[in-house]
């Protein structure tokens, strides 16, 4: 099952050297910053464009090069920016059906992302995860066991750092492990990107309003496996009967719940859940494939700590424990923390609205809480789906106006023993910038209640 030294051939890069390139959006992680000094270093002349001003941009801005060749046009995007340009550069966040995007495809520029740029630039082989939930954590845990088995590997992708910056370091001998949004993956498609390794942990509809349906989502995370070769492997649920038979030419291997893993696991897992096992089972059949052995494997798995926002432990305090399950952002992945625990629980739930079906995060609400805050856009949603549960015993529920307020109502709905959980079920950008700030806003306020020293 190994995968034995691959030739990488990847796709012809786009002419950098004098060409004029519009990269659209900082982003979030500094993938703008990094995509503005890789087109710099290769000799591209470079507009940056951004709707945010100066002022909110000013962090991010200190970390861009004095370079003549670098223009700035922020507080708002301009046409000319995009018809006049030879290459854009935009954010995956970005909808295809963006006004600017359509501005740049009727003048026949070209349309690229920091993702596809890094793809066509790289020499190392890489392994591809993406899936509805658990990409994060699969991703990190295959990188932890090549480290432990002494592979050269990097991580990177969605998981929230730019590798363009580590491209002279990557040689054919080295691994990238990459976490692969559907957003990433709509742009890759169109250089037929195919990874050595994929691995799809699972499916449920996710981004509709970005995808439009559930049809085109499915569609942008079958590009992982799409262009793959008959030398390359394919990682998939074997319980899933839809992603178990995605069409690739790729040598396929599965994981269930019920499978005896290639090596024991149960002894030396410290993850909490039953979805976190699967994430273990699916980097394991990937670490088998680039040839990690067995004793580095389960050391790995024996010291991997769950990653921020990820079901994070905080601590404890006044006899309740804290959990940060920010980057729960589907209701299937809020679903698996709920029942992670034992204990009663009193959770943060809601967020902006990615079209999805709340219904039965509703009914497991019903079933495994005592109290309820209701954050932001789906909060109205939330409720009216807890309320048509039918149960007889609803939780208390609340609509807070910030999470500060819902983090002091939960506290006033808890006692000893409990657990304070955020696990939102919905993505973030009604009240923050991304899932890392509401984590990190959660922190802050756990640690302003212990320097308090009281409720």
């Amino acid at each position: 099952m190994i995968l034995a030294n691959l030739m990488h051939a990847p796709m012809s890069p786009p002419e950098l050297s004098g060409c004029r390139a519009t990269v659209m959006g900082l982003g979030t992680f500094g993938a703008g910053i990094a995509v503005t000094r890789f087109l710099l270093e290769q000799g591209a002349h470079v507009t940056l464009t951004d709707l945010k001003t100066e002022r909110e941009l000013h962090h991010s801005l200190a970390e861009l090069p004095d370079d003549a060749r670098l223009t700035l046009h922020l507080g708002g995007h301009r046409l000319e920016d995009f018809s006049q340009a030879d290459l854009v550069v935009v954010s995956p966040a970005v909808r295809p059906d963006n006004e600017f995007i359509h501005c740049a495809r009727d003048n026949a520029i070209a349309i690229t992302t920091e993702m596809n740029l890094f793809w066509q630039h790289n020499r190392a082989r890489v392994i591809g995860v993406t899936g509805s939930n658990g990409k994060s954590t699969t991703a990190a845990l295959i990188h932890a066991m090549l480290q432990a088995a002494g592979i050269n590997s990097h991580l990177g992708g969605n998981i929230g750092r730019s590798l363009l910056p580590q491209l002279p370091l990557l040689t054919s001998e080295a691994w990238v492990v990459l976490e692969l949004s559907s957003f990433q993956l709509h742009y890759l498609d169109q250089i037929q990107a195919a990874p050595d390794v994929a691995v799809v942990t699972n499916l449920q509809p996710n981004h509709l309003d970005w995808h439009g349906t559930f049809e085109d989502y499915r569609h942008d995370k079958q590009a992982l496996l799409r262009w793959q070769r008959p030398d390359q492997f394919a990682i998939l649920p074997g319980d899933d009967p839809d992603v178990s038979s995605w069409p690739t030419d790729a040598r396929r291997f599965e994981f269930t719940d019920d499978d005896t893993p290639p090596l024991p696991i149960d002894d030396v897992l410290t993850l909490p859940g039953r979805h976190n096992r699967r994430n273990v089972l699916a980097a394991v059949q990937a670490a088998g494939c680039v040839g990690a052995g067995e004793d580095a494997v389960r050391a790995a798995i024996a010291e991997f700590s769950p990653l921020p926002h990820r079901l994070e432990y905080l601590g404890e305090f006044l006899g309740r424990r804290f959990y940060n399950d920010s980057l729960a952002t589907t209701p299937e992945s809020a679903i698996a923390a709920l029942e992670v625990f034992d204990t009663p629980i009193v959770l943060l739930a809601g967020g902006s609205d990615k079209g999805v079906d709340l219904r039965e995060f509703a009914e497991v609400i019903v079933s495994k809480t005592k109290a309820v805050a209701l954050m932001g856009e789906t909060g109205p949603a939330l409720q009216t789906a807890i309320e048509a549960c039918g149960s007889p015993t609803v939780p208390q529920l609340c609509r807070p106006a910030s999470l500060e307020e819902a983090f002091t109502w939960t506290l006033d709905h808890s006692h000893v023993g409990y657990t304070i959980l955020l696990s939102p079920g919905c993505a973030s950008y009604d009240w923050f910038e991304n899932f890392a700030q509401r984590g990190e806003e959660f922190r802050s306020q756990l640690e302003n209640l212990r320097a308090a020293g009281s409720l």
